[in-house]
């Protein structure tokens, strides 16, 4: 098989590795699995273009490969594709990739892509702007900028920036009055956060055992302050999220978020942020894109 994998350029792992050699990785490890591929180092304003083109080559597979916003950046054109798509995970967090089976060295992840079979995925929207896994308000959102900043500060390393980022949302976070419509459900919430995210996560490592659940889960922290937010982190590092009583979750196929100050906020989708203001209206798009997925992650 062949495969023509788009490169995010600008990805941090490519940034650390060089882009030849990690072009040179890239085919070698599909190489080693009887497999060939083309690799397109690619701009990230020329993604969209880019994988278009390998989609329409019927000779190849398309892979895009980049972190959780550039999938995020390619929705529209995954969403038309009509045809299964690859990912190659190459972000800090990268909650797509492991709910994909997808982890691990990129020698690991190419080897489970070749073996790999089409899952279709749901897709949320919030007035328009597409996610494919998390959307939400309060600490999550400053993580995301919290971890760009980080990144700029410190890119030699990614994890230390995500640790820098996790310290300091969890200690500058300000608590919102939101206004959450779960389908014919409201209540209004004090919440240090609101997350909104396609299907239901579990367990330590936030991974989803299905993509096509059709349904939204809004998990509200409430607000505490410093030491509930704390115990709410280690709660989701340790996997015990679920049961604490700072955490409160909700399913429904439709959800409304407004913020009761009335102003614009930063919201996160898939780690990238935005200002928006007004209602955001959240409407799912059930099977809305077809991916490759490791063999043991297809139902």
């Amino acid at each position: 098989m062949r495969y023509t994998v788009i490169v995010n350029a600008k990805a941090g792992t490519v940034l650390e590795a060089g882009a030849d050699a990690f072009s040179a990785r890239i085919i070698a490890a599909f190489d080693a699995n009887g497999c060939s591929a083309n690799v397109h180092m690619v701009h990230p304003r020329e993604l969209d273009s880019a994988l278009s083109l390998a989609i329409e080559d019927g000779d190849c597979i398309p892979v895009i490969a980049g972190g959780d916003g550039t999938i995020n950046g390619v929705l529209p054109v995954l969403m038309v594709a009509g045809r299964p798509v690859g990912v190659l995970p190459l972000g800090t967090v990268n909650v797509l990739g492991r709910d994909l089976g997808l982890a691990g060295a990129i020698e690991q992840q190419i080897a489970a892509l070749c073996q790999g079979e089409p899952v279709v995925m749901d897709v949320g929207s919030v007035n328009d702007r597409l996610f494919h896994s998390l959307s939400g308000m309060g600490f999550f959102s400053l993580m995301a900028r919290e971890r760009e900043q980080a990144r700029r500060r410190f890119p030699f390393s990614r994890a230390l920036a995500f640790a820098v980022a996790a310290t300091r949302s969890i200690l500058f976070t300000r608590a919102i009055t939101v206004d959450v419509g779960i389908g014919p459900d409201r209540r209004v919430v004090e919440a240090d956060a609101v997350l909104v995210t396609v299907n239901a996560f579990e367990g330590a490592d936030w991974r989803r055992p299905a993509l096509n659940g059709g349904v939204f889960e809004v998990h509200i922290l409430n607000a505490g302050g410093l030491y509930s937010r704390c115990k709410a982190a280690f709660s989701i590092v340790s996997g015990a999220w679920r049961t604490s009583p700072n955490l409160e979750s909700f399913t429904g196929s439709q959800v409304t978020l407004t913020r009761r100050d009335k102003r614009s906020g930063h919201i996160t989708f898939d780690g990238e942020v935005e200002r928006k203001r007004g209602p955001l209206e959240y409407k799912l798009l059930p099977g809305a894109v077809t991916l490759i997925a490791a063999r043991d992650r297809v139902a």
